[in-house]
């Protein structure tokens, strides 16, 4: 064998040093049903109707009818794509058209006296409901919730009832977003892709605020006055409806806790409602000395809302709500809690994952967030659609204020009944969010479309309208839209405006920013790159992004910052390479631009949730391939640089300069020489002498340290689960990523490894995907091969082993991790069980030498070894 082949066999890849990984999650996760957080005793009873779905990709003919035999369809649960893609699959080469799902259950005997009704959260495209063969409601749009009664169907409890979803993702014009998907920079993947519910309320209950469909009514409204450190006015609107036959005469009881679980105060009210009336109960809470909501320090409060009839309690829910105050001035930029904030800095997000387009569960709503705020973001666009409620609550957990947009997307449809839509969706989404304390902005017009100034004009007073109180989230646009400039709240702009001599009044944010595009047909650019692209590729566009990043803090006060288009990697409609403009890939592993953004978040800061404090990250694999220059990411006051377990040491400042990016990358010149480590390790017969360590050091202490090393001969497979804070639920629908490491024997990542990796399956799980789509077996790109795990209905034990496609003697070891389920949150109503299967997508096997132990192999491989360094002193 030539020996500069095994040489290189050795020093290929380091160790991969990233954020930690635990072995178990840390909370469960809080869900919200139509807009409360499930209240104990309260009256209300939650179902889980996700499951036992029969679903049919096509259409059919009276795919409605209560007689249609759909025994053959497949049954699954939603949140459901109507068809899985590859991880790459951009270019329109989604499913577009009609799908149906239908579902055969029976109405819990227990909900007897209650209107029972179906809350979808999220149908794409266009959509018919029927409820036992009758059509029951026509909805156009795909981001914002569905409310059907089954009582007014006439479903009685105890009953069977047949629900069928006609689902439609095709283009379509007449409403928002109207563009076609060929056109477009995202897809319209298709399906009931976010949680469907079953809620049964007492005739006398709290409405529904998008129901309700009133300006500035419904639900529970809850809005601020005289918001201070000393003191705070919490005002609570409780809409209270009798849908009963007589008047009814019951007490609305508000109770105020704070972040640590204690009781502020209780409030009651009694109100009487005529039959078929509706009331509104205005009450108000004095906070002293308030825990106020920011993004370093998310202090959520509970209002807990019930409807009461004497003692016993026949409908409520849970509001969290943030108490905080804000101003934009324009001089001074973003003010919070009457102090300065400095930049907002984030990104944007679409709800694009691999494989299942859409449909991601709420764990994986929640750590997407996680991940942007790990990542220090401190804001979030949405693009271009209202996203799941689960992720607007993870805001709120995790310290995110949130731009809201509606949906829509460089696309103007004149006929008036397109705006009426576009306007429509504005209001429902204000009525559906507008107790989010992460909600900062309302972008209630069309992203990047030429409209007319009343549509501008109509949109801004929405706003206002639907929110009419202090406080209220303010409306942004692009600056040179019509009627932007002269009458919103804040611009869309980009740095350097705030100098112009035409520079507006308002304060300006870049709403996309880093990329760097040739040209919108071949959309090439230093900031996209795919993660099995390697180091280089990765290595320039973190700095591309790291640079753009340093121009948000340049500003006269008036430029606030940014949001980065895009942190995760997504697929397109008009382009056939999906966007890889992320410091994630699609399946949420980080590439290097993660650790550049990571870094800006100052070393003192102690996040209840997030990653935080000091960190440092070296952006070099010291390998054959990498550059003599080696960037260091960190927040400390400087960082040492150490090659050869200490023989060589450099250490520099971290630049933390005023108008520039809290951080700047550390670049050590001319470290690293690829035969200079060669002949290093030769000469001290020690290869593990070839490290390289950095040091964060903070007051003239190391706070933070990293060592890396080379990667020597592919060994071993290590599998670990990306918990990111939640567990796996066992409700049929989550799934979680697990990721497969080739390593060495020293558990070093062998980044240029190019294997195909099996994944099986074993106990209350199931693979995502199969070989069709290269989700099983899976090609290792960067050293890993991830897989999805989706749970089972029954919480247990789930073992997933992992192998190389093509076994044999000197092939890497297989690999096994066992994670285990927890039990669901919610009562489920079905019927129709899901098949479970692993489509494990296995390969031939070939298992020739496979009965050598590892002992035997390890001292073949070590006679090899010194037979090498014995003939490869020269180059």
């Amino acid at each position: 064998m030539n020996k500069l082949a095994v040489i290189l066999s050795f020093l290929l890849v380091p160790v991969a040093v990233s954020a930690a990984k635990p072995d178990a999650p840390v909370t469960p996760q809080e869900i919200s049903v139509a807009g409360f957080m499930p209240l104990g005793d309260s009256g209300r009873q939650i179902y889980d109707f996700n499951s036992g779905w029969r679903f049919h990709l096509g259409d059919v003919t009276d795919g409605g009818a209560v007689a249609l035999d759909d025994s053959a369809w497949e049954v699954v649960s939603t949140p459901h794509s109507v068809q899985l893609m590859p991880a790459e699959a951009s270019g329109c080469r989604n499913y577009q058209g009609v799908a149906w799902y239908r579902k055969h259950f029976i109405v819990p005997e227990e909900t007897a006296g209650k209107d029972v009704a179906l809350h979808f959260e999220g149908i794409m495209g266009k959509q018919k409901i029927y409820v036992n063969g009758k059509e029951v409601k026509e909805h156009l749009g795909g981001y914002l919730p569905v409310t059907v009664s089954l009582t007014e169907s006439g479903v009685k409890p105890g009953e069977e009832c047949v629900v069928a979803v006609m689902a439609d993702n095709s283009d379509d014009k007449d409403f928002p977003p109207g563009k076609k998907q060929h056109s477009l920079d995202f897809a319209y993947h298709g399906g009931i892709y976010r949680d469907v519910w079953m809620i049964a309320k007492s005739p006398v209950s709290i409405t529904d605020a998008i129901e309700a469909d009133r300006v500035a009514g419904g639900g529970v409204f809850v809005h601020f006055d005289n918001v201070s450190g000393k003191g705070a006015d919490v005002n609570v609107s409780t809409d209270v409806a009798n849908n009963g036959t007589a008047t009814r005469k019951v007490t609305v009881e508000t109770s105020l806790i704070d972040p640590k679980g204690r009781l502020v105060r209780k409030v009651s009210s009694p109100v009487s409602v005529k039959s078929g009336e509706t009331r509104t109960v205005a009450q108000s809470i004095h906070v002293k000395n308030p825990e106020l909501w920011s993004p370093d320090s998310p202090s959520l409060y509970r209002v807990e809302s019930r409807i009461k009839d004497g003692k016993s309690s026949i409908d409520g829910g849970v509001t969290r709500v943030g108490i905080r105050t804000f101003e934009f001035d324009g001089d001074k930029g973003f003010i919070l809690n009457g102090k300065p904030f400095g930049q907002l800095v984030g990104a944007n997000r679409h709800q694009d994952f691999a494989y299942v387009g859409n449909a991601l569960p709420n764990s994986q709503q929640w750590r997407d967030a996680k991940r942007l705020r790990d990542a220090g973001c401190r804001i979030i666009r949405v693009a271009h659609y209202p996203q799941d409620p689960s992720f607007m609550d993870a805001c709120d957990e995790l310290g995110m204020f949130v731009i809201v947009a509606t949906p829509g997307w460089q696309y103007w449809n004149k006929d008036p009944k397109f705006a009426e839509y576009v306007h429509q969706n504005t209001r429902e989404i204000i009525r559906r969010d507008r107790n989010h304390p992460c909600v900062l902005m309302w972008e209630p017009i069309l992203n990047e479309t030429r409209y007319p100034e009343n549509f501008s004009l109509e949109a801004l007073q929405i706003t206002k309208d639907e929110y009419p109180y202090p406080g209220r989230p303010i409306a942004a646009a692009d600056v040179h839209s019509a009627g932007v400039k002269e009458n919103y709240d804040l611009v869309y702009g980009w740095p350097g405006d705030d100098e112009k001599a035409d520079a507006p009044r308002q304060n300006i944010f870049t709403r996309e920013w880093g990329e760097n595009v040739d040209d919108w047909y071949a959309h090439n650019n230093d900031n996209r790159a795919s993660r099995s692209w390697g180091e280089r590729p990765m290595k320039v566009q973190a700095l591309s992004l790291a640079k753009t990043y340093d121009g948000l803090y340049h500003t006269t006060g008036k430029f606030i910052g940014g949001a980065q288009w895009h942190p995760f990697d997504h697929q397109r409609g008009y382009h056939p390479d999906p966007y890889w403009g992320g410091i994630y890939d699609a399946f949420r592993q980080p590439k290097y631009a993660y650790h550049m953004f990571r870094s800006q978040t100052a070393h003192d800061l102690d996040h209840p949730v997030a990653e935080s404090g000091p960190m440092v990250y070296i952006m070099h694999e010291m390998s054959q391939f990498s550059d003599p220059d080696v960037v260091v990411f960190s927040n400390c006051d400087s960082v040492r640089l150490s090659i050869y377990d200490g023989a060589r040491s450099w250490t520099l400042p971290v630049r933390h300069e005023a108008g520039h990016m809290p951080s700047a990358p550390v670049v050590f010149k001319n470290v690293w020489d690829f035969w200079e480590a060669r002949d290093y390790s030769y000469t001290n017969k020690n290869w593990q002498a070839v490290n390289m360590v950095a040091e964060g050091i903070v007051d003239g202490k190391v706070v933070a340290t990293q060592r890396k090393m080379p990667s020597r001969r592919s060994t071993k497979l290590r599998l670990y689960t990306d918990w990111n804070g939640k567990p796996l639920v066992a409700d049929g629908s989550d799934f979680i990523v697990v990721v497969a490491e080739v390593t060495d024997d020293n558990g070093n990542v062998r980044r240029l490894a190019k294997e195909n990796i099996v994944f099986t399956v074993e106990g209350e799980g199931e693979i995502i995907g199969d070989a069709s789509i290269h989700a099983n077996p899976r090609p290792v790109e960067w050293g890993s091969a991830p897989v999805l795990i989706r749970s089972t209905r029954t919480p247990g034990k789930i073992r997933i082993s992992a192998r190389v496609e093509f076994p044999g003697t000197h092939a890497p070891t297989p690999a096994e991790i066992e994670i285990e389920s927890v039990p669901a949150p919610f009562k489920a109503v079905y019927r129709d069980e899901k098949k479970i299967g692993s489509a494990s997508g296995a390969g031939r096997v070939n298992t020739a030498g496979s009965s050598l132990s590892e002992d035997e192999k390890r001292r073949i491989l070590e006679e090899v070894d010194l037979q090498q360094q014995e003939f490869g002193i020269q180059k």
